[in-house]
């Protein structure tokens, strides 16, 4: 009786040997400081383009460096928030004062990015005055 799992034999009559295993992957090096900082503040500059530069920051750089995990979970926190105030704004379109909240709404949004930006570059951490806090 022959094993059902064991390697079938070339031409030779010898077995051939397995194929080697899959490399496994290996956890991103962490970021340097000049690195996590410099993440850490586009996360807040993003925030010009809206919140999409601050999720993906987040996502690929979270695990690689706690600056860069608190900047970005901070900007995407405000830009969740800046991006209610623009819903609120269209829905009120019809009303007229729509136009003006949406305005208002990427005005500030500009505004404190590049302030957050400008803090976060020298390192120091930024907290925006006013943000929903979805992401812990």
């Amino acid at each position: 009786m022959t094993d059902p799992n064991a390697p079938a034999p070339d031409s030779d009559g010898r077995p051939t040997p397995p194929p080697p295993a899959a490399p496994q992957p290996t956890a991103a090096a962490p970021l340097s400081q000049e690195q996590d900082v410099q993440w850490g503040s586009f996360a807040h500059l993003g925030g010009v383009l809206g919140f999409l530069p601050a999720l993906v920051i987040w996502l690929v750089f979270k695990d690689r460096g706690s600056f860069t995990n608190t900047e970005a979970k901070e900007a995407l926190n405000f830009q969740i928030t800046i991006l209610i105030g623009y819903v609120v704004g269209w829905i009120l379109t019809f009303i007229l004062i729509g136009v003006l909240v949406v305005w208002a709404a990427w005005i500030v949004s500009v505004v404190f990015s590049i302030i957050a930006f400008l803090k976060a570059k020298d390192g120091q951490h930024y907290r925006y005055p006013f943000a929903i806090r979805l992401i812990k």
